[in-house]
């Protein structure tokens, strides 16, 4: 059964690991790759990346892409959303740490943004949702 607009906004804003998925061009099947979001219910969605990385080559190649996420207990439930890349902007040390924090227990954030700074600069990606799909599947111990 599909959510609502309302749970599925809500399902996606929590701090789910997403697969985001891009197109690696004729040929060859989509990139998909684990990866931290940020999103609010309504608003856009961003992840971090780097200015050179693989991902951000090809999500520039494409100017746009999918994240998807899910939960299995206490029930099967996913969403996965679609949409044009609206800009790409440097990352700030403020959205560096406001992501590990969505993701990471408080007394580990610190330590989290030193190790990370080996991976230098990064940049925000932001997507416009457009399509949505999702379901809730239920509890499959029924069955």
């Amino acid at each position: 059964m599909p959510l609502t607009s309302d749970e599925r906004q809500e399902f996606f804003a929590r701090p789910h690991i997403a697969a985001l998925s891009v197109s690696a061009g004729a040929g060859r099947g989509p990139l998909a790759v684990p990866i931290w979001y940020q999103y609010r219910p309504g608003g856009e969605v961003w992840v971090l990346t780097g200015p050179e990385s693989q991902k951000m080559r090809l999500i520039r190649e494409a100017g746009r892409f999918t994240l998807m996420v899910q939960q299995v207990e206490p029930t099967v439930r996913y969403v996965s959303v679609e949409g044009p890349v609206i800009r790409v902007a440097s990352a700030t040390d403020e959205m560096h740490r406001e992501m590990v924090a969505r993701y990471l227990p408080a007394e580990s954030v610190d330590a989290y943004l030193k190790a990370a700074e080996a991976y230098g600069e990064q940049v925000a990606v932001y997507l416009r949702p457009e399509h949505w799909l999702s379901a809730d599947l239920g509890d499959l111990s029924e069955f």
